[in-house]
């Protein structure tokens, strides 16, 4: 998929090396057909590194894609230069009279706070309203996941005993639905969170459906109102090095951190990651592109309600 991007973000180079089709911005504009049109709230600390993930998983399929990032106005990431998010970056007060053919909702690192003590609380409830009537689909990862299910559904979140930290099993509940196709009978993905949500809860709720669980990692992906939303618990989205560098990260902090579960060869951080996720994170964002966002969004854009 040609993904259309500001010409100077970082992650154009970066995606060039490894053979990613990147279309800047003056070469699109040089395409006669209407591109999807996705926004990207990203709270993810390293911006750039997010940027990188998602724009590679995107570039997967023929449909050309017009791509926006947006932060919450009022709100400073304290881990990514002032420059960059003025020069990529537009606060949601910019672009709310918008309307979006999907948006991806980032996690954050704030799942140890109750939802309504995270600072950006109150600008997230208004996102997430806004989301139901001017995008087709939206895909929330991680911590957005279960901040999504709380807001919309009531659905709460639980502490785990220790982190839920690796490269985890999982399986289709449902095989024959559209965002699961393609994959294996068991596939696998990252986690990386302190909490979760039970399967339980979303089972009493009639406009849920549990997509896929996990034996050791639980629920995995929840899908809403008929593919209108897709909650994802874990990081299919994550580089081969990320749960390394978290790892190593929280070692030099001193932290009580467990080597990641299932995810270096003999599970030995010296012999490096074991990657056996890529297949699963293609077909995941490919499939939610083409069935959930492509075939459901109306040519008009202005007709999203």
């Amino acid at each position: 998929m040609p993904v259309n991007v500001p010409d100077t973000l970082p992650a154009i180079e970066l995606l060039k090396a490894e053979n990613i089709f990147i279309m800047d911005e003056e070469r699109a504009t040089h395409q006669d057909i209407r591109p999807l049109k996705i926004v990207v709230l990203n709270l993810m600390p390293l911006k750039v590194t997010t940027e990188t993930d998602l724009v590679r998983l995107l570039s997967n399929t023929p449909l050309q894609i017009e791509l926006q990032l947006m932060q919450i106005g009022g709100y400073t990431p304290k881990n990514t230069p002032a420059e960059h998010m003025e020069a990529f970056y537009k606060d949601f007060d910019l672009i709310r009279h918008n309307k979006y053919d999907g948006m991806i909702i980032t996690g954050a690192p704030v799942e140890h706070l109750p939802f309504e003590e995270v600072e950006y609380w109150p600008q997230m409830c208004e996102i997430f309203d806004w989301a139901e009537r001017n995008v087709t689909s939206c895909f929330f990862i991680c911590w957005a996941a279960q901040a999504g299910l709380f807001h919309y559904y009531n659905v709460p979140k639980y502490p785990l005993p220790a982190k839920q930290f690796g490269v985890f099993e999982h399986k289709a509940e449902n095989p024959l639905l559209p965002i699961c196709r393609g994959f294996d009978d068991v596939f696998f993905a990252p986690h990386s969170r302190h909490t979760t949500v039970n399967a339980g809860d979303i089972a009493k709720i009639p406009e849920l459906e549990l997509v896929s669980t996990s034996d050791d990692a639980g629920v995995y992906i929840v899908m809403g109102k008929n593919g209108r939303q897709f909650f994802v618990t874990g990081h299919s989205e994550y580089a081969p090095n990320t749960l390394d560098q978290e790892y190593q990260r929280d070692k030099l902090k001193g932290l009580d951190i467990a080597v990641p579960k299932n995810y270096y060869h003999e599970d030995n951080p010296e012999k490096g990651p074991f990657v056996r996720w890529k297949s699963h994170a293609n077909l995941l964002f490919s499939n939610w592109l083409n069935y959930y966002v492509y075939q459901e969004t109306p040519f008009n854009i202005e007709d999203i309600h």
